[in-house]
């Protein structure tokens, strides 16, 4: 039985519990979330991410457990999916020339037939950004007392308004990625377990590394979990369904591109150069120099799209001696490394920034503000002073917690290695914890600065 439910659906009998549509796998740290938030009805939950990140699945599972759990009766669940065109013609909504449904007060009218009275109501509705003036029927809906809203978004541009005064300040955003390499650790045995013939098989199952680099070169995005056995069929998967779906859907409509080659040479230039400090002027001149046409704006409106679409992530730079933030340069990151690898080859390329792709989304995961860190050192040298830049790869922060600062690298144990590694962190003079993340075995610590095996911090195993 479906969760993304037509009109029919909602109508069924009030015992009948919804089941999920598929598994979802191992996405306990989102379910927790929702399931504290559900004491706050008045917050209207918002969740968001790169498509196929698995918004809908984590959805379904919640309606699934409010239901099983909670004694939540089917009646109370009102559940639409805006991309559903059986339910969006039920409801009456049309497109208009923005390619977006009007008359959001026909939506109102549809929840509010389906509100059972003295009893909260539990109201999810999918991809509210196609919805023209969303915020006015949400806003309508959230001040009944017995509702309790959840949303899902996929693109950034849905919160260009101003959601605190909308919402009198009460709406909580939730992010959401692909699945982080401890889920995917978790979630690939459930699916593999049944196709291992040999002890090698058996034993690769639970093997960090292994899985590590199945996990960047076949995505964590949570379908492709399903198709472990055949490399083409994820491919075809990451790149149609996920990416070109994206593209279209939330770049080449929505700014109304006509030719999306120059987007497609400055996606490929970013997922070139992630962990790398860009500019536009960079971008521009590369393509230029290849004798493409394109100009800054452009290059303006093509970041800003792969940016609100969550495809990439933008990493801005921290003055840390002076405590400030800086405004160019900054250096960009894919939503999944394995999108990353899938679209420009299968080879292993510049595996140290790869990791460092991967350490920056588990940041941003946990919830952390994430930076580039900047320290100016002025050496004397011949009688001259010169000036130097060391960096910090993150700096991280949570809310009203102490600071933090974590260096990656691929392997860091040589001499040399360990040494450039090492300096930057030193000459922080704070007493802020300091880590250095690598693929090295074992654990240490250097003059306070602790050396963790990335593959154990990822897994979050302590030893």
């Amino acid at each position: 039985m479906k969760l993304k439910m037509t009109g029919k659906d909602i109508n069924m009998e009030k015992n009948t519990i919804l089941k999920p549509t598929q598994k979802l796998f191992g996405r306990t740290f989102y379910m927790e979330k929702l399931d504290k938030l559900k004491a706050s009805p008045d917050l209207v939950k918002i969740i968001t991410g790169v498509r196929r990140c698995g918004k809908s699945k984590l959805l379904e599972m919640f309606q699934f457990k409010l239901q099983t759990e909670n004694n939540i009766q089917n009646s109370q669940i009102i559940s639409i999916n805006l991309e559903d065109n059986l339910q969006t013609e039920e409801i009456g909504l049309k497109f208009n020339s923005n390619k977006l449904f009007e008359s959001y007060e026909k939506l109102i009218s549809f929840v509010m037939a389906k509100l059972q009275p003295d009893k909260m109501n539990y109201i999810f509705i999918d991809e509210i950004q196609l919805l023209e003036n969303w915020q006015m029927a949400v806003n309508t809906l959230r001040l009944r007392e017995n509702t309790d809203i959840y949303l899902t978004g996929s693109n950034a541009y849905m919160f260009s308004s101003d959601l605190a005064n909308t919402f009198g300040g009460r709406y909580i955003e939730i992010k959401m990625q692909p699945l982080t390499f401890k889920e995917y650790f978790s979630a690939y045995p459930m699916t593999a377990q049944f196709t291992t013939f040999t002890k090698e098989d058996v034993f690769n199952l639970r093997n960090p590394e292994y899985l590590f680099r199945k996990y960047i070169s076949e995505s964590g995005f949570p379908q492709t979990v399903n198709a472990f056995w055949n490399k083409q069929v994820i491919d075809d998967y990451v790149t149609d369904v996920v990416y070109n779906n994206t593209v279209q859907k939330d770049i080449v409509k929505r700014f109304k591109l006509e030719n999306s080659e120059n987007l497609e040479r400055v996606v490929s230039f970013l997922f070139d150069n992630i962990g790398s400090e860009i500019s536009n002027k960079n971008i521009l001149n590369s393509l230029r120099a290849a004798e493409h046409k394109i100009s800054a704006q452009s290059i303006d409106v093509y970041i800003k799209g792969l940016t609100d679409s969550y495809l990439m992530y933008e990493c801005k730079r921290y003055d840390i001696k002076g405590k400030k933030y800086l405004n160019n340069n900054s250096k960009y990151y894919v939503c999944d490394v394995g999108l990353r690898k899938i679209l420009l080859g299968r080879q292993d390329i510049d595996m140290g920034h790869i990791l460092e792709n991967v350490v920056f989304l588990e940041l941003i995961n946990r919830g952390y503000k994430v930076y580039v860190g900047k320290i100016p050192q002025f050496i004397k040298k011949d009688g001259k002073t010169e000036r130097k830049i060391l960096e910090i790869d993150f700096v991280a922060q949570k809310p009203g917690e102490p600071v933090e600062y974590y260096q990656v690298a691929y392997y860091a144990l040589e001499t040399e290695t360990l040494k450039r590694e090492l300096t930057p962190l030193e000459k922080i003079k704070d007493n802020h914890p300091k880590f250095l993340l690598s693929m090295d075995y074992g654990s240490g610590d250097n003059n306070g600065i602790k050396r963790i095996n990335v593959l154990d911090w990822l897994l979050n195993i302590k030893k």
